[in-house]
């Protein structure tokens, strides 16, 4: 029998929103300057989201990086209370994305899991090449576990978050957090980028044709990285860690027509041989980017639930 092509995986609602996609004949990022990408990501980054929730707090602050630098973030909260917090990076290849591009999806997590949510505009590529990025993600996890209780927030209960690239600065936070003693509830992972070669069977059956293509995963880090020695650094590609012994319990959400579904796997089967505690969620039929289309995906709404239900049982929420 003759195997389906890997666009029959698709929901159709996925196909439909990939179809729409075409039609609106939007140039692909890696044939735009990054200030244009980086318009181009925030003008079409609500458009498929779902509504924005009220929140009892947000607050907009800065927190300083290592180098002096005021770094923008957003605080998320549905309740005055001492309520302990998510950092949460956001995705875009560390060169679009922004607080703003995710604000919909912070407060929703925020929302469901009954915590708040710290947002953080780390510094994008190519003004900034790797490891700015790292070192503002690790800068501003440290300053949370500082500055917490001042915030009114719950200093003994932090986790990491993020999506895409946002995910694998999580992933490197997770590790980093173990090596300094600084314990972590959760990392939560959005189809995370955990290895810098696209030499998967995923990156060869989806790099085409599934809204996160080949071209702009190497355009993506082209902006990002110095030279070819950075690809290898455990920081940009978590797979490479030395070891993963003893990081916080994870939390990852794939998606099954992702180039990026293979390195996923693969980084939630070495959290395992390293008796770390991991869920795994793959949602069929999607592509990557779906979180954000919560307004027509149902898997979206899907795994916004079972991503704060995983922060409530990490933080003791139900409890």
């Amino acid at each position: 029998m003759r195997a389906r092509p890997p666009q029959a995986l698709l929901t159709h609602t996925m196909q439909d929103v990939l179809h729409r996609m075409v039609r609106a004949q939007r140039p692909p990022f890696h044939t735009l300057t990054p200030a244009l990408a980086r318009a181009a990501y925030a003008s079409g980054s609500g458009v498929l989201e779902i509504p924005k929730h009220a929140l009892v707090r947000i607050e907009n602050l800065h927190i300083p990086a290592r180098d002096g630098h005021a770094l923008p973030a957003r605080l998320y909260a549905p309740s005055a209370e001492k309520l302990p917090v998510l950092l949460y990076f956001h995705g875009g290849g560390f060169t679009v994305g922004s607080i703003a591009t995710h604000d919909a999806l912070c407060r929703q997590l925020s929302f469901l899991a009954g915590c708040a949510v710290l947002s953080l505009d780390y510094r994008l590529a190519p003004e900034h090449k790797f490891p700015v990025a790292a070192h503002d993600a690790w800068d501003a996890l440290r300053w949370l576990a500082d500055h917490a209780a001042s915030l009114g927030l719950d200093a003994e209960r932090l986790a990491v978050g993020g999506d895409s690239a946002g995910g694998t600065l999580a992933a490197m936070c997770a590790v980093l957090a173990r090596d300094a003693g600084l314990p972590l509830a959760l990392q939560l992972l959005f189809y995370p980028g955990c290895t810098a070669h696209q030499d998967t069977p995923s990156h060869h059956k989806f790099g085409h044709g599934f809204l996160l293509e080949e071209a702009g995963i190497s355009w993506f880090f082209a902006q990002y990285v110095r030279s070819p020695a950075d690809c290898d650094d455990w920081r940009f590609a978590p797979l490479n860690a030395p070891d993963v012994d003893g990081v916080a319990p994870a939390w990852l959400g794939l998606a099954e027509c992702d180039p990026l579904v293979d390195e996923g796997v693969m980084y939630a089967d070495k959290l395992r041989l390293a008796g770390v505690a991991v869920d795994l969620e793959i949602y069929r039929g999607v592509t990557h980017e779906f979180i954000k289309m919560g307004r027509v995906i149902p898997e979206a709404r899907h795994a916004h639930a079972a991503a704060a239900q995983a922060l409530r049982l990490a933080f003791n929420l139900d409890s």
